[in-house]
């Protein structure tokens, strides 16, 4: 175990900080949870848009919502506290060599990360729902570019990171099946055949619009980042 512990340590040193302010302005941007409010109303826009009655809408809303609260808020109000293991940027045995930018170095647990246990029990939700092929590559790639920032960062060890995938991708999983089970019990039509649509109903065209939000949050990011280096 005590291996296992010191490899993560070398991994979190690997993947952190670097000599790029370019980076470090960029990172902290992309690792604020309200730089996605705009993907955010994007999925929000989706399921609305392809759902035909309030009920359905509703059961998406509360499954994702219960994708957030049982992925990350239980882990701050219990796990973190109660395993107790420091932030790399908190460690006594290696926060003086850990790279913070700008100050920031989280608070005082990090296991297990839940920006991963958030983003990718989304992720894996909304893949798992909309069965689109692209929307399912971006959702992951968007959960683990969050993880890549806590690393980045110093706020997460790399088994932080890798537990919270683990529950984040059940928690998903698990809240997929709850809408499954209620979804048949209000819904009358099945299947979707139609190049427009996806297997499960949803219009491709309003996924595309999803990504695009996706791809210029991050290109805002990347042009925030520029602009920070300039002033």
């Amino acid at each position: 175990m005590e291996e296992l512990i010191q490899l993560d340590k070398q991994l979190l040193l690997w993947f952190n900080g670097s000599d790029s302010l370019f980076l470090d302005g960029l990172v902290e941007t992309l690792t604020t949870a309200t730089t996605w409010i705009p993907l955010y109303l994007g999925l929000f826009y989706l399921v609305l848009k392809n759902n035909d009655n309030v009920q359905k809408v509703l059961l998406v809303l509360g499954c994702a919502g219960l994708c957030v609260f049982l992925a990350g808020s239980l882990n701050d109000l219990f796990v973190k506290p109660w395993v107790a293991r420091w932030r790399p940027s908190r460690d006594p045995e290696i926060a003086m060599l850990v790279d913070v930018v700008n100050g920031y170095r989280g608070g005082r647990y990090g296991f297990f990360s839940s920006h991963a246990a958030n983003t990718f029990s989304l992720a894996i939700f909304f893949t798992l729902l909309v069965r689109s092929k692209v929307l399912s590559v971006a959702m992951i790639l968007w959960s683990l570019l969050n993880c890549w920032t806590r690393l980045y960062l110093g706020v997460h060890f790399p088994g932080d990171i890798l537990c919270g995938l683990l529950w984040g991708g059940v928690v998903g999983t698990g809240m997929w099946f709850l809408h499954q089970h209620i979804y048949k019990k209000i819904n009358t039509q099945d299947f979707y055949v139609s190049t427009q649509y996806t297997a499960t109903g949803y219009q491709k065209s309003d996924v595309d619009i999803v990504i695009c939000i996706l791809l210029l949050t991050i290109v805002y990011a990347i042009l925030k980042s520029c602009y920070t280096l300039y002033i």
